[in-house]
Formats: structure tokens, C-alpha cells, sequence
């Protein structure tokens, strides 16, 4: 039956192995740097979300305006809206594939 001693003996040399100390500092960084990218992705997807909110509003208020007073100066709006989706959208896929970039570039161990 090992005693207190060589437990702790043991404990300590694998402890303050080299190898352990590489493996475990390098599976933190990798974690987190795994977690900086799962932000970086939901930051985007929030941004996403309140663009398309307020692009929405906004062409809901410009398609109101045109109906009721057929003048064309709410066309370029509508138009602005879609753009801004469409941007935003873009924007989400590139965060997406430079999160995944980053992480799959990153050494595991």
C-alpha cells in the first residue's frame, strides 16, 4: 500500500513534468482561444440580429410611406435596407470562417 509520502512524491514529479506542464498550458490556450472565436461569432450574430431589426423597421416604414403617397424617394431606402442585410450577412460569414480559421490553425497540444 503506497503511503502518504510516495503519493505525494508522485504528485509532485508529474506535477512538475515538462511534457504535463506543455500538454496542460496548451490545451488552456487552445480552449481559449476556442472560446475567444465562440464570442467573436456571437457578437456577429447579435450585430446580424439588430441590423436586420432595423432594417426591417425601417423598410416596414418606407414601404408604408410609398403606398400611401406613391412618391419614389422611398424606393432608394428599400433599397438601402437590403443592402444593409445583405452586408451584415456577409460580414456574419466572414467572422464565421475567420473564427474557424483561427481555431483550426491553432495547435491542439
Amino acid at each position: 500500500m503506497p503511503t502518504m509520502r510516495n503519493t505525494l512524491s508522485t504528485l509532485r514529479v508529474g506535477a512538475l513534468d515538462p511534457a504535463v506542464a506543455r500538454a496542460s498550458g496548451a490545451g488552456k490556450a487552445y480552449q481559449s482561444v476556442a472560446q475567444s472565436s465562440a464570442i467573436a461569432v456571437q457578437d456577429a450574430t447579435d450585430t446580424l440580429r439588430s441590423l436586420s431589426l432595423i432594417a426591417t423597421t425601417a423598410a416596414g416604414v418606407a414601404m408604408a410611406q410609398y403606398v400611401a403617397t406613391q412618391n419614389p424617394r422611398y424606393v432608394p431606402v428599400l433599397n438601402a435596407t437590403q443592402k444593409l442585410v445583405s452586408d451584415a450577412t456577409a460580414n456574419f460569414a466572414k467572422v464565421g470562417a475567420a473564427a474557424a480559421a483561427v481555431l483550426c490553425g491553432f495547435p491542439a497540444a
